[in-house]
């Protein structure tokens, strides 16, 4: 009896010690199963092109002769965020908000100017977080920002570098790589794409998320194609723009936009007519068309890399990003470049792809900063935003989502450009989605209002129309309120007085 009952409580401990075991390996096996099969965080790809017009897409058949079917391709497989804006439309400031999320005036890059970056250790850019949560991060192409050589042209936050110092070249540009300084032979926009996709079969770490910049020369002036495309739309004609911009007289505008459109300095005291003649049409035919043209480069671009992603099996789990650093003008109100608070000039492409969150034909009605890029990217990506970034996650928008307390006015500025003194004052506009106020500070001109549902073409200046008086308060008060919300300062050099001190100081020990 005693040797059955022994029997039996070995038996049962046997089994007991089976099940436990079995149990165990079932956990290892959940357990790795569950990293198997744990979602791979997205990878980003970010295109940037320099000066493209918002409605300068085969999408927007502005130009019916157009075609941009990979750039297109984004918006059909993605989202088109209609109403996105830049905080100041030139180069150099418009990049560092992307790369901080931060505006002009809070980052020191306010204006195009050789000698200054953002305060990095204070305000990192994205690609520095994305690095430290273990991603494999590039930039390829125009950064645009103080001209530093060899090894400190490199920026913090990537493992490859591929840049080059000012504007660039288009035709056998002078390049950095990786701190190496040599000339390559070819096209700009072919080389960063052949850079761009070489780093993404080669050069990185295969293990690691990535996250790529391919930030274009193109399509920036003196817009010289590549060879292929001299000869695209010979025989076209531009159509003229809409709502008739081009018709602008300057009646009942700012006298400093009739200076300058007249051809004299606006600083300078000079009589003006209060309406000036109507230019004929077109306008720039031939800066227009090359525009364009050196467009079509950009396209095959990036249909390439998109080719490539796909056959790397990472096209489905990259968010793709398309966008421009600022508007351009076209013929609109007789303007070339930009700067201005003119739609054309704030106003840019966003395209954003992202299978795996957002559906197809995504149309994003609100209106959105380049200063929300970075903080995108970085929710995307699992990561915290950090405090010094102003812009807002576009996540719940992409994923069609109401935003409650999403933003219904943006402010932008501008600084007087050293290196176009004479384009405009200093001024900052407030936009909602039915009006925009422009103040340009000066207290011997008016300012600018616009009723952007009456008047989309900004022709009709209605800052001394009793009848908008209730309008202009609201506006001023909401500029009051932005202002304050962003930290506004009006010194445009307060940050370069400070690099330039740090400079002279540690150039005396």
């Amino acid at each position: 009896m005693i040797i059955n009952i022994e029997t039996n409580i070995q038996k049962n401990v046997l089994l007991i010690s089976c099940i436990v075991l079995i149990m165990s390996f079932s956990a290892l096996n959940a357990q790795k199963n569950d990293k198997n099969t744990k979602v791979k965080q997205p990878n980003f790809l970010f295109v940037l092109v320099d000066d493209q017009p918002f409605d300068a897409l085969g999408l927007s058949k502005r130009y019916p002769f157009l075609k941009t079917p990979n750039i297109d391709r984004l918006a059909k497989e993605g989202a088109n965020v209609e109403n996105f804006f830049v905080t100041q439309s030139i180069c150099s400031p418009s990049r560092a908000s992307f790369l901080t999320g931060t505006y002009p005036h809070i980052h020191g890059v306010n204006q195009n100017n050789i000698h200054v970056d953002p305060n990095w250790d204070e305000f990192a850019p994205y690609s520095s977080h994305l690095q430290k949560a273990g991603y494999a991060t590039a930039h390829v192409g125009k950064i645009h920002m103080a001209h530093y050589k060899g090894k400190k042209h490199i920026r913090p936050g990537f493992d490859y570098w591929f840049s080059f110092v000012g504007q660039g070249k288009y035709f056998d540009p002078p390049v950095n790589e990786n701190g190496k300084e040599y000339q390559e032979e070819g096209y700009m926009t072919d080389i960063l794409t052949e850079k761009a996709i070489s780093w993404l079969k080669e050069k990185r770490d295969p293990n690691k998320p990535f996250s790529l910049n391919l930030w274009h020369k193109a399509v920036h002036q003196p817009h010289l194609p590549a060879p292929r495309h001299e000869d695209l739309y010979v025989g076209k004609e531009l159509p003229t723009p809409p709502y008739d911009t081009h018709k602008e007289t300057f009646k009942g505008k700012p006298e400093w936009q009739r200076k300058n459109t007249f051809g004299f300095e606006w600083k300078k005291n000079l009589p003006i007519p209060s309406v000036l003649p109507e230019l004929e049409w077109p306008i720039n035919y031939d800066r227009n068309m090359q525009l364009l043209r050196c467009l079509v480069a950009i396209d095959e671009s990036l249909g390439k890399v998109l080719a490539t992603l796909e056959e790397m099996g990472e096209l489905e789990n990259t968010v793709v990003i398309y966008s421009s650093d600022n508007g351009y003008f076209m013929g609109e109100h007789t303007f070339l470049d930009k700067r201005l608070a003119y739609e054309n000039s704030m106003r840019v492409p966003m395209l954003i792809r992202y299978p795996k969150m957002i559906k197809e034909h995504t149309q994003i009605k609100e209106q959105c900063l380049n200063i929300d890029i970075a903080p995108t990217i970085l929710n995307l990506a699992g990561i915290e935003k950090p405090n010094y970034m102003q812009g807002e996650s576009m996540v719940n928008l992409l994923e069609g989502k109401k935003e409650k307390n999403w933003r219904d006015a943006i402010l932008f500025e501008y600084y007087v450009d050293s290196y176009w003194p004479y384009a405009g004052p200093n001024q900052i506009a407030v936009r909602t989605e039915n009006y925009k106020l422009v103040d340009a500070f000066l207290d011997n001109d008016i300012d600018e209002l616009y009723d952007l549902k009456k008047d989309p073409g900004e022709m009709n200046n209605l800052i001394n129309d009793r009848r908008y008086d209730d309008i202009e308060k609201e506006l001023r008060d909401e500029a009051t309120k932005l202002k304050k919300q962003y930290n506004y300062n009006p010194n445009r050099d307060w940050w370069l007085k400070k690099v330039m001190k740090s400079k002279r100081k540690n150039q005396k020990k």
